[in-house]
């Protein structure tokens, strides 16, 4: 399964061991339709924006789903969806819930974690 991953998972982020088993297959943007927060040690990509948001694509095993889906606390904190990259391909990613920001999450206006 194609996921897309726009925190700590990225290539030389911290949780980016996770994706040792998965297939990196290159870079990628979201249609501009999100918007990206920092929500202190990792972000959040929130529905219903304006920003492309920057990250990566793996082909990941079911194994390694399972364990993103606990890293990001699927369904409580975080949901997986499909998503339509700004190429049209369809991938699975993390979508923080709008509902779960707090007051001091700070939007990322470049959509780029990185920055």
């Amino acid at each position: 399964m194609k996921v897309f991953v726009y925190g700590t998972l990225m290539e030389g982020l911290g949780n980016n061991w996770l994706m040792q088993d998965a297939a990196f297959l290159g870079k990628a943007e979201t249609a501009p339709e999100y918007t990206l927060f920092n929500l202190g040690h990792f972000p959040g990509m929130v529905e219903e924006g304006e920003t492309a948001v920057k990250g990566e694509i793996y082909d990941v095993s079911s194994w390694t789903l399972g364990w993103l889906d606990k890293l990001e606390n699927v369904p409580d904190l975080y949901q997986r969806k499909k998503i339509t990259l700004q190429n049209g391909d369809e991938v699975q990613t993390y979508i923080f819930p709008r509902a779960n920001l707090q007051a001091a999450d700070r939007e990322i206006k470049s959509g780029d974690w990185r920055s």
